[in-house]
């Protein structure tokens, strides 16, 4: 009897050891609800896989939120192993010398297998230097399409099946929904990153100087040009015909949309997690729509989401865990599920490949256009991606001048010209503090 308890000590001893010996990975995020759901189901599937890290995730609040707790973690000492950052911030965590560990150093010091080619281009290339080198692993990247709400055209008496390629055609449909009574025919998400950064791309003109300022910190708005005075001058029109519902800066028009209230909706395609569980309506993904007479156009657009940032700081054992944990993130299967289950594009070929070969676009038509929309033309200068500092912040300039255009108050030109004011005035103190 006595032997059988010192056995059982012994291999709980041992147990204790070993659950001890776990290096923590601290993960900060910014998904709530489904995502956050999904993001937690990765992070236990990789906990599960292994027994020498633990991976433990913690969300944060929104993007902007997120990325102003891992700076203040920072200078006090308290930083994550990684920090999840939207497009956004991409310049700014850039210019943050001494914060961040680059995701190919990580790699390297930790002798892990990573292949930076087997990334998609259109997603890696916004994450790397001027050497090439990644900087940060892109996680849940997605770019916009128009996501149709079928029954209530067929209600309006518009065939479900109607033609939405172009601004012109979406006009159309616009005008029959608000004569049928439709009260919503059309809403947003994202308006700045939809209907000003992705209308530029997807338009192959110009956000901002400097390949959009990829090629220098120098660089300064041009989000006043033909295409986009055109473009927003028309939604400020459909805004004041109710034809356009503006709901808010985020992703506060999803809601409408998924309750069946609203009829089209520009958003992400990784509106597919929440608008494939909630809506109670047949809907249908489209390609973005352009404007006909813009020469080039479509183009490709440009992502959105964010990527995963390893701060520095931490012992070569965490290291070693982040690279483990970002491998298999990347992995073919781990990243195909993400992909199939969010929407967010697959940010490897691998994992594209697999998605196809297991049926998914088949059984469910429309869900390979942002891949479509992303990768069917080489990026230009202008359709690469956005790299400019304080962008943040920027597009917070850009809500207020757009909310502007949409209630009557300021002409589509006048707001993007103020726009482009006050924030080439923030670009400036950037490239001074960052020189």
């Amino acid at each position: 009897m006595k032997l059988r308890i010192s056995a059982l000590a012994l291999t709980a001893a041992l147990a204790g050891q070993s659950a001890a010996a776990q290096t923590e990975i601290e993960f900060w995020h910014a998904f709530t609800g489904r995502l956050g759901e999904l993001v937690a189901e990765q992070v236990e599937t990789f906990n599960a896989s292994q027994d020498e890290y633990t991976v433990t995730a913690s969300h944060k609040g929104n993007y902007s939120e997120t990325l102003n707790a891992g700076i203040a973690a920072f200078r006090a000492g308290e930083q994550p192993d990684i920090l999840m950052v939207f497009e956004v911030g991409t310049a700014t965590m850039m210019a943050a010398e001494g914060a961040v560990k680059p995701v190919y150093e990580v790699m390297a010091d930790a002798g892990a297998e990573f292949d930076p080619d087997a990334y998609i281009g259109a997603v890696k290339g916004y994450y790397t230097d001027t050497e090439g080198n990644m900087l940060s692993l892109p996680f849940n990247s997605s770019t916009p399409v128009l996501w149709v709400n079928e029954d209530a055209l067929e209600a309006a008496g518009i065939d479900r099946d109607v033609d939405l390629s172009t601004w012109e055609q979406v006009g159309e449909v616009l005008t029959t929904l608000k004569e049928s009574g439709h009260d919503c025919p059309l809403t947003t998400a994202w308006q700045s990153w939809i209907h000003l950064e992705n209308l530029s791309a997807y338009h192959d003109v110009p956000f901002a100087t400097q390949e959009n300022g990829f090629a220098g910190l120098d660089t300064e708005l041009a989000l006043n040009g033909p295409v986009q005075v055109k473009h927003i001058e028309t939604m400020g029109q459909w805004a004041q015909d109710g034809k356009f519902i503006y709901a808010g800066r985020r992703n506060e028009g999803g809601a409408n949309f998924r309750a069946g209230e609203c009829a089209l909706f520009t958003e992400s395609s990784a509106g597919y997690a929440g608008i494939s569980s909630e809506a109670e309506f047949d809907f249908a993904v489209r390609p973005l729509p352009y404007w006909s007479d813009a020469e080039g156009a479509p183009q490709n657009t440009i992502i959105g989401g964010a990527s995963l940032w390893v701060m520095e700081g931490q012992s070569d054992a965490e290291y070693e865990g982040v690279a483990a944990f970002l491998n298999f993130l990347s992995s073919p299967e781990i990243q195909a599920k993400w992909h199939q289950d969010t929407g967010y594009l697959p940010i490897t070929e691998a994992a594209a490949e697999l998605t196809r070969e297991q049926g998914f676009y088949d059984e469910n038509p429309g869900t390979d256009i942002a891949v479509i929309q992303m990768t069917s033309k080489a990026p230009t200068a202008n359709s690469k991606g956005l790299r400019l500092g304080s962008f943040d912040q920027i597009r917070g300039i850009i809500d207020e001048e757009l909310e502007a255009v949409w209630s009557g108050d300021k002409s589509a030109q006048e707001a993007l010209d103020s726009a482009k004011t006050r924030g080439d005035q923030l670009l400036r103190r950037f490239e001074q503090a960052n020189r």
